[in-house]
């Protein structure tokens, strides 16, 4: 099974990542962009470059997702998958450019293969600007609050443009309350 996990900066995916890998020890666990050789000098660019034209950046990820896909995913589909970041946060942040188009250009990367499932962890705009001034920001936290939760709600759009299974969890939350929730939802 190939599990998406999602979700904007600082709404806790590494700390979740960290807890299942102690509930799903036989996992493969995995990231985008960057999990692969050739992701992580994708991943540079796209965090320290300033890129011009959105379709640039937009094929980047799209490069990074053909490389991982190989990689990872198809090697593995056997086995339980989580990802944290997946075509929907390509989708997403590609927000110039129309879904239906998007996904057919993930398709022919993923060979048709999504996600069986989708987890969003989903910020409110207070707990966001708490944590975003926790930290210093890169390059696309930058950009800004309102384009953040944008970008969220593009990420749930996504989903259901997707017709993923898919379950939204408040993220300001316990740690182990949203632990407990993904787990339940994977095994459901």
């Amino acid at each position: 099974m190939y599990i998406a996990l999602e979700g904007i900066d600082t709404a806790g995916k590494s700390t979740q990542v960290a807890r299942l890998k102690e509930v799903f020890k036989d996992a493969v666990f995995t990231f985008e962009p960057g999990a692969t050789p050739l992701g992580k000098h994708i991943r540079e660019i796209l965090l320290n470059t300033e890129i011009v034209s959105p379709k640039a950046e937009m094929l980047l990820f799209l490069a990074d997702r053909a490389e991982h896909f190989a990689s990872v995913i198809a090697p593995n589909l056997d086995k339980l998958i989580l990802s944290d970041r997946s075509l929907i946060s390509g989708i997403a942040y590609a927000r110039d450019f129309d879904m239906e188009m998007l996904e057919s250009f993930n398709a022919f990367v993923l060979e048709n293969i999504l996600p069986n499932k989708a987890i969003l962890l989903e910020l409110d705009k207070q707990t966001l600007e708490y944590r975003l001034n926790q930290k210093g920001r890169d390059k696309i936290e930058q950009r800004g609050i309102d384009y953040l939760l944008d970008l969220q709600e593009r990420l749930k759009e996504a989903m259901e443009f997707l017709k993923i299974e898919s379950l939204v969890i408040n993220a300001s939350l316990p740690q182990d309350s949203i632990t407990k929730q993904i787990v339940e939802f994977i095994q459901s």
